[in-house]
Parts: C-alpha cells; sequence; structure tokens
C-alpha cells in the first residue's frame, strides 16, 4: 500500500495544516511523525541548552494533545527521540512511503534537518508547503524576497492594501479504522529529554498547557468570555497576570494554532462584540510576527550574524561575570533583574520585560547580543527563531532599526511599574 507520511515540525495541529490536508487529498494510506531532534536538547556553543525544560514540557503536551486528536482521525503519530535522519529513512521502508509532506523552512539549522533527510532518502517526492504566515508567500505584492521593505510600516500598509488573509483549510474528516497501523512509540518525559523535572511558579503569568485544544481554550476565554480583546491594545505591555496579553505567542511558535486562525477569529469578534483599534492590534503583531519571517527570508543567514542584517561592526564584549548577574538578576538595575528572575524561573517574560533587558544587555553592558538570543532561545516558551532573532538585531542595532535606540530603563519601570508590583512579586525572594 502506498503511504503518505505528514512529518510534524512547528505546525502541531489538526485544523487549518495544510501538509495533513495535502497528504489526506493525496488518497494513499496517511501515518504521521514527531521527531524530537536530539540536537534541540544538547548544548550550544554558548553553553545553554537549546531547548530548556519550561519550552520542552509545552511541547511534551503539545505532542501528547496531537497524539490524542490525529488518532481520533484514524491516523497515527509516531514518536521519537532520535536524530530525523536516521528516523525517516527506516520509516520510509517500513511503511513503503512514496510521499512526505512538510512545513517549508528556510533557516539554516531547520533547513539542514531537512535536507539531511534528503540526501538519505531516494525515490521520494516532497510536498513542502509554506504554512506560519498571515500573509502567504504567494501572495505578497512583492516579486522576490529582496524587494521586501527594510521598514516594517511599509511593508504593514503595502500588504494590507494589496492582500485578502487566506481562508481556513477545510475540517479534516476521519479516516476509515484500515489507515491505522501499529504504533508503540511513546511521548517522552523531560527526563529522557535529559531535562529537569519542575513545578509551576504559582506566580507566572503563562500558567497554560502546550496543544491545539488549549490554544482554543485560551481564544476562547480573552476573546469571548472576557472580552479582553477589545482592551488588548491599552493592556499589553503589562507585567503581571495572564491577561494584560492575548499569551497566544507559545501555541503560535510551536504550531499549535494558525495565524489565519486567530485572524479570522478576530473579524468575527470585530462583527459581533466589537471593532477598535485594539482589536485591530492584535492583527498588527500578526503582521509583526510575518515580517521577521520575511525579514529572515530576505537576509538569510544575516540574522545570526554578529554584524546582523546591517553588517555594522560594534565592539562587543564577552563576560561570563555578567552574563551570570543577567541571567540571575543581579544587575544594577530592579527593572531588568525582575524580568530575568521571572524567566528563569517561568519561561515567560513580557514583551515590555524582554525590550528592556535586551537593551541593557547589548546597549548598556555592550555584550553580545548573540549570547542573549542564545539564552531566550534556551529559556523562551514562545521561542520562534525568526521572531527572536529578528528583535535581538533590532534592540542590538544591526537589524531593521538604524536609529540605534537605548531604552531608558529607569523611567521604563516608573512607567509600566509605578507601584513597584511587579518589581516586588518577583523580587520579594531576595527582601529578606
Amino acid at each position: 500500500m502506498s503511504t503518505s507520511l505528514v512529518w510534524f515540525k512547528n505546525d502541531l495541529r489538526i485544523q487549518d495544516q495544510q501538509s495533513l490536508y495535502n497528504a489526506i487529498a493525496k488518497g494513499n494510506r496517511v501515518i504521521t511523525l514527531y521527531c524530537f531532534e536530539s540536537s534541540l536538547f544538547k548544548e550550544d556553543i554558548f553553553g545553554f541548552k537549546k531547548t530548556e525544560k519550561y519550552r520542552a514540557q509545552f511541547l511534551l503536551e503539545t505532542i501528547k494533545g496531537l497524539k490524542t486528536s490525529l488518532e481520533s482521525l484514524n491516523i497515527d503519530l509516531l514518536l521519537y527521540y532520535d536524530n530525523v535522519s536516521h528516523v525517516i529513512p527506516k520509516i520510509i521502508q517500513s511503511y513503503q512511503i512514496t510521499d512526505i509532506f512538510l512545513q517549508k523552512e528556510w533557516t539554516q539549522e531547520e533547513e539542514h534537518v531537512v535536507t539531511q533527510v534528503k540526501e538519505h532518502t531516494h525515490n521520494i517526492t516532497w510536498h513542502e508547503s509554506y504554512d506560519q504566515f498571515l500573509f502567504h508567500p504567494d501572495d505578497i505584492p512583492y516579486q522576490t524576497f529582496q524587494e521586501i521593505p527594510n521598514v516594517f510600516t511599509t511593508f504593514r500598509k503595502e500588504c494590507e492594501k494589496n492582500i485578502s488573509i487566506q481562508p481556513i483549510l477545510p475540517s479534516i474528516q476521519q479516516l476509515p479504522v484500515s489507515n491505522r497501523i501499529q504504533n508503540n512509540t511513546k511521548v517522552p518525559t523531560l527526563s529522557v529529554l535529559g531535562l529537569d523535572t519542575f513545578t509551576i511558579d504559582a506566580r507566572t503569568a503563562f500558567p497554560f498547557k502546550g496543544g491545539e485544544a488549549h490554544a482554543k481554550k485560551r481564544i476562547t476565554h480573552y476573546f469571548w468570555e472576557t472580552q479582553k480583546l477589545a482592551y488588548y491594545k491599552k493592556t499589553r505591555n503589562g507585567l503581571v497576570g495572564t491577561d494584560y496579553s492575548s499569551k497566544l505567542s507559545p501555541w503560535l511558535a510551536n504550531g499549535s494554532i494558525s495565524p489565519r486562525q486567530i485572524y479570522w477569529e478576530v473579524k468575527q469578534f470585530e462583527k459581533e462584540i466589537k471593532k477598535n483599534q485594539d482589536t485591530y492590534w492584535l492583527i498588527f503583531e500578526l503582521i509583526w510576527r510575518d515580517y521577521f519571517k520575511y525579514v529572515s527570508f530576505k537576509y538569510g543567514n544575516a540574522i545570526f550574524k554578529r554584524g546582523g542584517i546591517l553588517d555594522k561592526e560594534y565592539e562587543w564584549y564577552t563576560n561570563q561575570a555578567a552574563l551570570q548577574d543577567w541571567i540571575h538578576g543581579k544587575t544594577p538595575y530592579d527593572f531588568v533583574n525582575a524580568n530575568m528572575i521571572e524567566l528563569r524561573e517561568t519561561g515567560w517574560m513580557s514583551n515590555r520585560g524582554r525590550q528592556n533587558v535586551a537593551s541593557y544587555w547589548a546597549k548598556e553592558l555592550k555584550q553580545d547580543w548573540r549570547i542573549g538570543a542564545a539564552y531566550f532561545e534556551s529559556m523562551l516558551i514562545d521561542y520562534d527563531v525568526h521572531s527572536n532573532y529578528g528583535n535581538w538585531i533590532y534592540n542590538a542595532g544591526v537589524g531593521n532599526d538604524p536609529r540605534d535606540r537605548k531604552f531608558n530603563i529607569k523611567g521604563q519601570a516608573e512607567r509600566y511599574d509605578p507601584q513597584r508590583k511587579f518589581r516586588n512579586l518577583w523580587l520579594q525572594q531576595t527582601l529578606f
């Protein structure tokens, strides 16, 4: 029996999932794979594990939910903790795979993994599709990625003027029971991945679980039950609590939900409840997310280089003591300290916090911004390669902001934490 394999990566959902939809439309038997790529749980060149416990736990929860959802459709999810270039050739042989469907990647490490697999496989038809955008690459008003503007506002206005957001794909119907295979693979544990177990800190602003069902639950709460979406722009710079922002970024990052799904849910909210600058601002943030992806398309590996996309040569330092003080919240700024402790203890930090701690690291200490970016990659539940490195080069003055600005951290703390509620929450452990 000819079989199609869907190789899941950061597209961990069954709804509005292009690869899964296309594989089923092919008409072959369909099986799916998720590989916990072993290299993602090892130390990087700066000594951080590429994926630490918080994001790993969120991923494990996501995979458990995905496995259950797929089984309800009579589709099996094969799970391995290994180098995927070792795994896929064996699967091809065992299940007579003829076609492999996957999300298209273009950044260095992600592309390298796919290239390695292709080098170890033969006589396979590959189906790669872009499935992580609001503005699909086929629809943007540019002939080549080199035409992408270097100013976000220009990109946003041109896309908003010329693009209609694609509709959500039809729901997938249950396949016959005969589609099932013998599958004894299981979701690993944190300890299997070489990571420490932990209990959720009661102070966290992100106490949520991973997976498609929990992403939908969050939207139901934030949009429809509390209608906090109608105040999003006013509250999005908050620091304490679960509802100052949508908190959708972790589910977006691993593809538990698509940006199109969020967009059309916002449009439904605007139709039924309220349309204002606040509701638009969530779409605005989705466009920023897209923009960083297109910046990485345009500039390739320059987003990872010390000089960034501007190829600017600043004098960057590497001071291990400064790094430890930054990570553990022992800097001269209590606002930086509170944010860094929150990240260390929960894997979460607000947007406002990220900008300030990055500015301190890169602009005040003049430490190599790539170290900060690598630490964020390791720790953040919502790590996304394009947004993380796009924001870091932006804040370090080697990205899309040629003005090379520096945050007034004391002023930021007074403005966004005037009553010290946030700082007291995270620094209380050091007060005694």
